[in-house]
């Protein structure tokens, strides 16, 4: 069964990893899908991959902090498809320092990747989410339209060494329940994936030396294996896994919730 049938979804971040994993799941429910990265050449390939396997998706390269990237990907979503249903804002990177060694920069680049993207891209998807459902709601169509945040387990209890990530991700889950609230009339459901140890690059050994935006990415191995530890079911997640949680708040699945953070921990901070 499809769930997805003449949806069209926009996720940011999905030339890799998580982001990845649920553009070709949207796309195997049958979601047209537009794969958003600042990278071109993953963006492609998760495409070409998604084309390979019979679904449909376009490419749109650009930066999500970019004051005007917001116009540009929902323009190009309307000229491709005519509609959008599904607005998944998962893009992000962390940069790690203790609280006494973070810089200014280094602290608003990560609030304006994991939060004040994604509250530009909300606020330029209007049109086509809350007053197409307000549209469709006065003319007694049921049709739901979904925006899902990325959140973290971060942004619920605090990390040591990510005061930026936490604060930005504690914020993104105002954003939504904001959101759901003014909203939910609209059929439009808002909620959030709060992610625990998902296995991405952004959690593979820091010794790896890979960088986003300059900035080092990973975490020390040790601490690698003692997060893992923690975890009640002693594994990281898979991306698909948590792609998953993202799916199911994207479907029909969810038109009765709204406003709600989705913990997808493996039973971490339960």
């Amino acid at each position: 069964m499809r769930l997805l049938e003449n949806r069209v979804a926009i996720i940011t971040g999905s030339g890799r990893g998580v982001g990845r994993a649920a553009a070709e799941l949207m796309a195997e429910h049958g979601a047209r899908v537009v794969v958003s990265d600042m990278d071109r050449e993953p963006a492609e390939q998760a495409v070409q991959s998604i084309r390979d396997h019979g679904g449909e998706a376009i490419a749109v390269i650009g930066d999500v902090t970019d004051p005007h990237f917001p116009k540009t990907i929902i323009t190009e979503t309307i000229a491709a498809y005519g509609q959008l249903d599904i607005l998944v804002n998962n893009a992000g990177y962390t940069w790690d320092s203790l609280i006494h060694k973070m810089s200014d920069e280094q602290f608003q680049k990560i609030l304006d990747i994991h939060l004040v993207a994604p509250f530009r891209l909300i606020r330029e998807a209007a049109p086509y989410l809350r007053d197409a459902g307000k549209a469709d709601s006065e003319a007694g169509r049921i049709h739901y339209r979904k925006i899902v945040n990325v959140s973290s387990v971060a942004g619920l209890m605090g990390n040591v060494g990510q005061a930026n990530y936490a604060a930005a991700k504690a914020g993104i889950i105002g954003l939504t329940k904001t959101v759901a609230k003014e909203w939910a009339a609209f059929q439009v459901n808002c909620n959030a994936v709060a992610f625990g140890f998902i296995d991405t690059r952004l959690t593979q050994a820091k010794e790896k030396g890979e960088t986003v935006d300059g900035a080092a990415i990973g975490i020390p191995e040790k601490v690698r294996q003692m997060f893992v530890q923690s975890i009640p079911q002693k594994r990281a997640g898979l991306a698909r896994e948590a792609a998953e949680g993202i799916f199911y708040l994207a479907s029909p699945l969810s038109n009765y919730i709204n406003g709600h953070v989705l913990n997808i921990s493996g039973g971490l901070y339960t």
